[in-house]
């Protein structure tokens, strides 16, 4: 083969190439213009494929720690939803503290009475230490918790503050009236705690 011959076929195929290249690209070979816009949006192409990918990166961070955050905040509510439940508790448990200290108090009282009658024997001592107590008691539960006893001898009779043991007819009275306190009756501040056990005298019925 001549060597004019052989330069021809190598010419012959690399035009084959270009334009089977030139194919592919969907532009024609020869259109060096049209190549180069082509090569251009494939890297434009490239590079928002590339800023997309980074956004999406950037986006599933941002879940991830939103997510972490909404964890965070929900063990933090149920640790202080718990700490609430805990202290509610112990403020029902421990509700009575301050009373049952002053009642305390009072067993105290009560004890060295006691002792105090044992070695000297004299019951008149020990009746006035008692109702001393007594009184003492009465006074601190009016004065610290609102707790006050009410007499109702002598008073007319009232169901809202009174519960009728016995009753009697009397020509003494005009109105239902309380003539005994069987057991006395406490109100804590406005309301009836207690209601007082009472004999009541009623008047004379006209047959």
């Amino acid at each position: 083969m001549s060597k004019e011959k052989k330069s021809r076929e190598v010419d012959t195929a690399n035009e084959e190439r270009e334009e089977a290249a030139g194919a592919v690209s969907g532009v024609p070979a020869d259109d060096d213009d049209a190549r180069e816009h082509v090569e251009d949006q494939a890297q434009r192409d490239d590079a928002g494929a590339a800023d997309i990918e980074e956004k999406i990166a950037s986006l599933e961070q941002e879940v991830a720690d939103l997510k972490d955050q909404l964890l965070r905040k929900q063990a933090d509510f149920e640790n202080f939803r718990k700490r609430i439940v805990r202290e509610r508790e112990d403020a029902i448990r421990y509700a009575n503290s301050s009373l049952l200290l002053d009642l305390v108090q009072t067993i105290d009282n009560f004890e060295r009475a006691i002792k105090s009658s044992q070695d000297s024997k004299d019951f008149d001592s020990f009746h006035t230490g008692v109702d001393m107590i007594e009184k003492q008691l009465t006074s601190m539960l009016e004065s610290k918790y609102g707790l006050t006893r009410f007499e109702s001898n002598g008073e007319e009779f009232d169901p809202e503050l009174h519960e009728a043991v016995t009753a009697e007819e009397s020509p003494d009275v005009s109105t239902q009236t309380v003539i005994e306190d069987l057991q006395k009756g406490y109100k804590l501040h406005d309301r009836v705690l207690r209601h007082a056990k009472v004999r009541v005298a009623i008047p004379l019925s006209n047959s």
